[in-house]
């Protein structure tokens, strides 16, 4: 049969004439000054302007994402183009509400004082985003900063060109350069936006490059969001319902052929429900991906790994664990010619196998056996905090003990990735996954600034002001017993 040869379009063209970055960047400082001013009506339009291109070029998206990495249309829809009309309807119907200030509780001590909380546009953002969901984590930021009054300036990944050539196209239709700007190009190109100085810097990406985006910022005191990734353990427990765990892992890990941040990065199951639950894993591959090799390689379901690189990474790691003892129970077909490895199971994975240490973000998953579940919180407590933690298990009292003793960046209970599409919760990670929140009103948060103020209409403060006579000395010492 014909090998499948790789989905080619255009390639992006070059900008003629480019504009240099730091003009852009200089140009972008009055109309933050001027936003900063901006209605909910006035942000809400270039929200809608941003949301009506998106979906105007949702062929043109699905056509580079089959392009770049096969990806395949439905999961276009779901993980990019849905997110981001989502993300935007949400802005549109609660900006308004977003944008009201706090008011502050009434403290004894400040009697006099009104306090209320205003939120401010940070101003001038920069947003970094990653190969593997393009379109969305670069316009649902983007939805968030123009929500919050910014200016935005993007940098898409290099990884994926026809993408990025297509996001491109949106910004330069929708916005002038000094209100949102996209430049394409290599690190060469981010380290030039990284050393200006930023109001806010908004990256996706791997915690390696997350610390050198941080120690960038650190020269400016730039604030930050990062997104980051790790390895997200998954447990299914001796009363998990089975049959519903294979079928949602299969789903959550192998979507996007495990290019995921938030996917299952390795399963820890229970030895006395192992057997069944990989031979329920084993059938669900077979029920979705086909029967053998060969029906997996030209299932339409399957996206590629992202290039060459990558597809060499995740082979090492699988070649790694094979020669240390892995077994294979399922898949372990690679292609390296089509940047095609498939979706595998792997069990009796050593602990010092480099599968186990890294972030594997491809087709690959351990099957690790436990006994006691303290077992498994002990191993998740020795490692780095992980973006996400899933737990399938029907005995609350056993799930309420992970939670407790554990610490991750969000967590599903009997479900997995659905957390970073619920509307209403924060997404983030915890140190080495992340920093900050992003989603809704927390992304809103994340690209504000919360200012104080103090409306005084009888300054009572200044029965303290010197000279501390005996008198003052008595308020203070009142003041310490009763108010403090």
């Amino acid at each position: 049969m014909k090998a499948l040869s790789p989905i080619r379009i255009a390639e992006p063209a070059a900008i003629p004439e480019a504009i240099p970055i730091h003009r852009v960047f200089e140009s972008q400082r009055a109309t933050a000054l001027r936003w900063r001013e901006s209605t909910a009506e006035e942000r809400i339009a270039r929200i809608r302007k941003l949301r009506d291109a998106v979906q105007a070029a949702a062929d043109d998206i699905r056509r580079a994402a089959a392009a770049d990495f096969r990806k395949p249309e439905v999961e276009v829809d779901l993980t990019e183009l849905f997110t981001v009309v989502s993300e935007a309807n949400m802005a549109i119907r609660k900006l308004r509400r977003w944008m009201k200030p706090t008011r502050a509780g009434f403290s004894p001590l400040m009697a006099g004082t009104r306090g209320r909380i205003e939120y401010q546009p940070r101003g001038r953002c920069l947003i970094i985003s990653p190969w593997n969901y393009p379109v969305n984590l670069t316009f649902c930021p983007l939805v968030l900063a123009l929500a919050a009054g910014n200016t935005a300036i993007i940098k898409p990944s290099e990884m994926t060109p026809n993408l990025s050539s297509v996001m491109q196209k949106i910004v330069d239709r929708t916005f002038a350069v000094d209100e949102v700007a996209l430049f394409q190009g290599d690190a060469e190109v981010a380290k030039a936006l990284l050393d200006l100085p930023f109001d806010h810097i908004f990256f996706t990406g791997a915690p390696t490059l997350g610390k050198v985006v941080m120690a960038a910022a650190s020269k400016h005191l730039t604030s930050v969001t990062l997104e980051l990734g790790g390895k997200s353990p998954t447990i299914v427990d001796a009363s998990a319902d089975l049959k519903a765990a294979a079928q949602n892992v299969c789903w959550s890990k192998f979507m996007n052929n495990g290019q995921t941040c938030i996917a299952p990065d390795h399963l820890f199951v229970h030895q006395s429900v192992a057997d069944e639950f990989v031979d329920l894993l084993r059938e669900r591959l077979t029920e979705v991906f086909g029967q053998d090799d060969e029906a997996r390689f030209r299932s339409p379901d399957l996206a590629r790994i992202v290039n060459a690189r990558h597809t060499s990474r995740v082979r090492r790691l699988l070649d790694d664990a094979r020669e240390r003892g892995a077994t294979v129970v399922a898949g372990g077909d690679v292609r390296e010619e089509h940047c095609y490895i498939s979706p595998t199971i792997l069990e009796r994975v050593p602990a010092d196998a480099a599968i186990l240490r890294e972030e594997i973000f491809g087709p690959l998953l351990p099957v690790i056996r436990f006994g006691e579940l303290d077992e498994v919180i002990d191993r998740i407590n020795a490692g780095e905090k992980p973006l996400a933690l899933y737990v399938w298990c029907r005995d609350r009292t056993r799930v309420r003990r992970v939670l407790d003793r554990t610490s991750s960046g969000g967590v599903c209970t009997n479900n997995t990735v659905v957390h970073a599409l619920h509307p209403l919760l924060p997404f983030g990670g915890v140190n080495n996954s992340g920093l900050g929140s992003t989603h809704g009103e927390y992304g809103f948060r994340s690209f504000s600034h919360a200012r104080a103020i103090a409306d005084t209409r009888i300054g009572l403060v200044k029965l303290f002001y010197p000279p501390y006579t005996a008198r003052v000395k008595r308020l203070i010492a009142l003041t310490l017993r009763w108010f403090a």
